[in-house]
């Protein structure tokens, strides 16, 4: 079957609801749920029951750059910098010295068990060298599981960080495949520019889109997702045109809004929350459409090769590696290395050899969908079972948040408090987003002449307003009275 204009969206609404519906099953029987979209990608296909035929490259890349940037954008608007400031540093050495070393290693592999050069060999380890943040965050948050000191924002900052890296080892190894005159440290200018201008303008970017949606004054809630797209997009396109790491800045932009003050910041974060699941299923089926199941069995005894290297060799040294500078004990640090889940990202980076039409780019491709899906079969499906042998897991798991939780926030907020803005206060007038309240408070409802409303950050504050806050603690209820200027003893006796 052909894709038409015609049938196109009916398609791809079918394909979308066989997957969440296969998905909604998937984990009684213990299978990853990304396992499940490729597979309805590779059933619909041309060689599956389907039959429809897909073989373009350059729009499964343009739909896998497309669906990272919601995806690591997600993942950055959901990271907590109070979670990760204590592993900040073992995260960015996992993204960047342990992706390097991984791709070193099974570079090396490659190269000495095949035909390939040494340069065709690091293209392939560069490009199965990251850890996939859809994969990693779909799985540890569908499982629900708790993990000790730590492990969790580790896990969850390196798979959303060193995208970036092996994006810049597979372009920078790609360029040294096609252009054989090159040396080797030709690639340390760039590597230095990619990373500092992303870095840099994510943190930029970051700060410009917060001013942005703050100051912008939209008529409708609905319209701020909108708006944080084009953002999105604008960082990942600016940043690439300045010879910087896109993937790097959208990120960093991610992270930098989700721990600020926004309008609408829930809207904006459910609605990505949403859009990530989508493009995760998009990339998916998408490039299990692409893939030719026969064409992948012919390269079945190499890959389990690879992928084997790759799960018990390659990528425990480079975290091994990795991690040597910091306290860890070695059971956690083992753990950290099996949850090294390749998914959908490898897949997308293997159609740039095929793009640039580099000789053995079909077999680079088929045999990183084999170690990507050999990785999310193996791994996926045992994380619960690796915590618990290196007694890493916690008793229990952790209980999915309720509606009630989600909206409030970080812990349960056991203190209420009713406070009553005077016409003198400094805060008449202002926006809710611009009182920088603490994050372990939030105003639930506001009474005004009689009526109560839901506020937002933009409602702007009135005088003779009584605010009904809902505070974690007590160290939460001075901080709200700090941010509004008001003496918190005197209010207590005026009640």
């Amino acid at each position: 079957m052909n894709i038409t204009i015609e049938n196109v969206i009916l398609i791809g609404s079918i394909l979308l609801l066989i997957s969440i519906l296969a998905g909604k099953t998937s984990y009684r029987f213990g299978v990853p749920i990304l396992i499940l979209f490729l597979s309805v990608g590779m059933l619909a296909g041309s060689e599956g029951i389907g039959g429809i035929h897909f073989d373009d490259p350059q729009l499964a890349q343009f739909i896998g750059i497309v669906s990272l940037n919601f995806i690591l954008f997600s993942g950055g608007l959901d990271t907590s910098w109070k979670s990760i400031k204590p592993v900040l540093w073992q995260g960015i050495s996992l993204s960047t010295l342990g992706v390097l070393f991984t791709s070193l290693a099974v570079g090396t592999f490659v190269w000495a068990l095949t035909d390939f050069t040494i340069y065709e060999g690091l293209l392939l380890g560069a490009i199965v060298s990251s850890t996939d943040a859809a994969a990693v965050f779909s799985i540890l948050r569908s499982k629900n599981l708790a993990l000790k000191r730590n492990l969790r924002p580790v896990l969850e900052l390196e798979s959303g960080s060193n995208d970036p890296m092996a994006y810049f080892l597979t372009i920078a190894f790609l360029g040294l495949v096609v252009n054989q005159d090159q040396s080797l440290l030709s690639i340390i200018p760039l590597f230095l520019q990619q990373i500092l201008i992303g870095l840099a303008l994510g943190f930029l970017f970051g700060k410009l889109s917060k001013m942005i949606i703050n100051k912008i004054s939209l008529d409708f809630e609905g319209l701020y997702p909108v708006l944080a797209i084009a953002l999105m997009f604008i960082i990942f396109s600016a940043t690439d045109a300045l010879g910087g790491n896109g993937f790097l800045a959208v990120y960093l932009s991610g992270v930098y809004l989700g721990n600020q003050d926004l309008i609408h910041k829930k809207t904006i974060m459910r609605f990505y929350d949403g859009v990530a699941w989508l493009m995760q299923i998009v990339l998916f089926l998408t490039l299990g459409l692409l893939v030719y199941p026969s064409h992948v069995i012919e390269v079945l005894g190499i890959g389990m090769l690879i992928s084997g290297f790759l799960i018990l060799v390659a990528r425990p040294l480079g975290v091994l590696l990795s991690l040597s500078f910091f306290r860890m004990k070695m059971r956690r640090r083992w753990y950290v290395s099996w949850v090294g889940l390749r998914g959908a990202v490898p897949i997308v980076f293997a159609t740039y050899p095929l793009l640039a039409g580099v000789e053995k780019a079909e077999m680079i491709f088929n045999v990183v969908f084999f170690v990507s899906l050999s990785s999310v079969l193996v791994q996926g499906t045992t994380l619960t079972t690796v915590a618990k042998w290196l007694h890493v897991a916690l008793p229990g798991k952790v209980k999915p948040k309720s509606p009630v939780d989600t909206f409030l926030s970080d812990g349960a907020k056991s203190l209420i408090r009713e406070i009553t803005i005077p016409s003198d206060n400094f805060s008449v007038g202002k926006r809710i987003v611009d009182l920088h309240f603490p994050r372990k408070a939030i105003i639930a409802m506001i009474s005004r002449n009689g009526k109560f409303l839901t506020p937002n950050g933009a409602t702007r504050i009135e005088e003779e307003d009584t605010l009904i806050v809902l505070m974690e603690d007590e160290r939460s209820v001075e901080a709200v009275y700090d941010s509004l200027q008001l003496d918190m003893e005197t209010e207590v006796d005026e009640e």
